[in-house]
Formats: C-alpha cells, structure tokens, sequence
C-alpha cells in the first residue's frame, strides 16, 4: 500500500475516532463528534482509474471545535498520489460561520513534503450555499489560497444533486511542486446521490479540472494533462 494512501486511512482512523458518542467533562461541559467522509469514490479518466477520498471530522461544542480534515488522490495505473491532512482550532463567529486556523501537511512521493499554517473560515452562505476558504503558508514563506462551494439541490426526499467549485491560486511560483503564481487550476463537480439512509448515500457523478497559467505550463513540461474529465461512482457517509 502506497504512502500517502496510508496517511490517508490513517487520518480516516483518527476521524473515526473524534466521530464517538457525546462526552462530559467536569460533569458541565459536553463534547460531540461527527465524521463526515463526503467523498470515497473511483474515478475513470483517460484510460487511468483513481481511487480519492474527501473527509472531516471534529470534536468539541457548539462554539469551540477541533477539526481533522484529510483528503488526497492515488492513481492506480502509475502510482501518481498525494494526500493532505490538516488539524484545525474552530470557533464560531457568527450563525452558521466557524473561523478556523491550524496546520496542514502534504504528503507526495515524488515531490517534497510540505507542511503549512492554516487561516480560514468555513460555513453556510446564503441559499444553503456551503463554503470552505482557506489561506496558507508554507514552511518556506510561501502563500497559496483555496476556495470551495457545494450546494444541494433535492429532486426527490433521497435523490439530491450536488454540484461544486474549487478553485485554488498561489502568490509565489513553486517549480519543484509544479506550483505557478496566479490562479492555479479551477475544479468543477457534479455528483449526484441517492440517500439510503441520511447517513449512508452511494453517488455516481462527474468531475472537470484545468490547471492554469504558470501551473499548466509545468503540467506540459512534465508530459501532464491540463484538462481532465472524469466519470465518478463512490459512497457518502457520516457518524
């Protein structure tokens, strides 16, 4: 098993963990935990199949929480992988809005591993809009930005439809990362699934990414595509 898969699972295990029955402390307080694993999924793209995973899980109460966040890639046919992790102080600000700050590590095989600190907000905007921005600072100074938003739309009590953006950009240019300055590459998802329970949902669905500017050109030189279309089936679950 690769790696950076079992940083992965070992980050799913750790959320699986936070995700338990409601705790006491001091007899006054109450802790709960939740785990969401949003996406489990193999993907199809240009003759090569990928396995990725998208979750978080937290711990804490209605106002504080601490965040474990993981997510990551691994491409079967020629072992191209990589996976993140994140840790996450969470303090809610406002209805529906956490602000969040913490750290993050990559894990890539071929590149250097790198470990970031981490200011953001998370939350729901108006029209049930979720959104997740972050900002990040690498070990070496280096400044990078990521914006994420996902909306349910309900076609029946069970079948919902989820589409999503991602985009990401970088302030500096990071060759060995294959990292250009500028908007760095826009993701675009469509997936949609049908609720067995509300805790337990298989999906199909599809997903489109181009990387941009400086970042497609080290895709070229590296013999990489900078579109991708992929067609989705995986598992929605929580505790």
């Amino acid at each position: 098993m690769s790696r950076a898969l079992k940083h992965g699972l070992a980050g799913l295990g750790l959320l699986l963990a936070a995700s338990g029955p409601s705790l006491a402390a001091d007899g006054h307080d109450m802790l709960f935990g939740s785990l969401l694993v949003d996406q489990l999924e193999h993907g199809w793209r240009d003759g090569h199949d990928t396995v990725a995973w998208k979750a978080q899980g937290w711990i804490g109460g209605d106002a504080e929480k601490l965040y474990l966040k993981t997510e990551g890639e691994y491409v079967r046919d020629d072992t191209v992988e990589k996976a993140e992790v994140q840790l996450l102080y969470s303090r809610m600000v406002a209805d529906f809005w956490d602000v969040q700050a913490g750290i993050r590590h990559d894990f890539r095989p071929d590149d250097p591993s790198r470990t970031y600190g981490v200011f953001g907000f998370q939350g729901l905007a108006p029209y049930v809009i979720e959104m997740d921005a972050s900002l990040f600072v690498s070990e070496k100074g280096d400044l990078s930005a990521r914006f994420e938003a996902e909306h349910d739309i309900l076609i029946t009590q069970r079948l919902i439809a989820q589409p999503k953006l991602e985009v990401s950009a970088a302030l500096q240019e990071v060759e060995e990362l294959g990292i250009g300055s500028g908007l760095n590459d826009i993701e675009l998802g469509f997936r949609v699934r049908y609720e067995i329970t509300r805790k337990f949902a298989p999906y199909i669905g599809v997903s489109w990414s181009r990387s941009l500017g400086n970042t497609a050109d080290f895709a070229r030189a590296e013999g990489e595509d900078v579109d991708n279309l992929a067609f989705l089936t995986g598992i929605r679950f929580s505790f």
